[in-house]
């Protein structure tokens, strides 16, 4: 999903949202850097699979993904890391590892990490490695309907 057709969504909602461009940058943290975002504001959408099928777990970009408590909340012992093969053809227009967190828009479960719902803000990837979409957190659940919970190791 090109950040035009983000942006499209967005605005066909009425939503407000700021674009961040940056210089490139592909780890999370490195991104959170270049952008001046703090770490814990950034959120970074790991691609997972729940008993078979593909579903997005949305972090902190300084956090790693406690796979026991997703497959607590998933109700499931079949949680594992997605391979770019098993997803690489879901998210046309994307450059991998920049998906952005509306797994609605492809028909898939969102799961998003308690801490990033405190914030009244989420930062995140726009399906490139340049620029950022930031919009009110009460608005992208709104849009999203993930399933907020327990999700980084601590």
């Amino acid at each position: 999903m090109p950040i035009q057709k983000l942006r499209n969504f967005l605005d066909s909602h009425r939503i407000k949202y700021f674009i961040i461009s940056h210089s490139p940058a592909y780890t999370a943290q490195e991104i959170a850097a270049s952008a001046h975002v703090p770490g814990k504001e950034l959120a970074k959408t790991v691609m997972v699979t729940i008993d078979g099928r593909l579903a997005m777990a949305v972090l902190p970009a300084s956090g790693k993904l406690d796979f026991t408590m997703l497959e607590r909340v998933a109700s499931s012992n079949d949680v594992l890391l997605a391979s770019e093969e098993d997803f690489a053809d879901m998210f046309p227009g994307c450059e991998v590892g920049a998906m952005p967190p509306f797994g609605n828009l492809f028909g898939m479960k969102t799961y998003v990490d308690r801490e990033l719902a405190r914030d009244e803000e989420i930062v995140f990837n726009a399906g490139d490695h340049t620029e950022l979409l930031r919009l009110s957190f009460r608005d992208y659940e709104h849009l999203v309907h993930p399933v907020i919970a327990d999700l980084v190791k601590r």
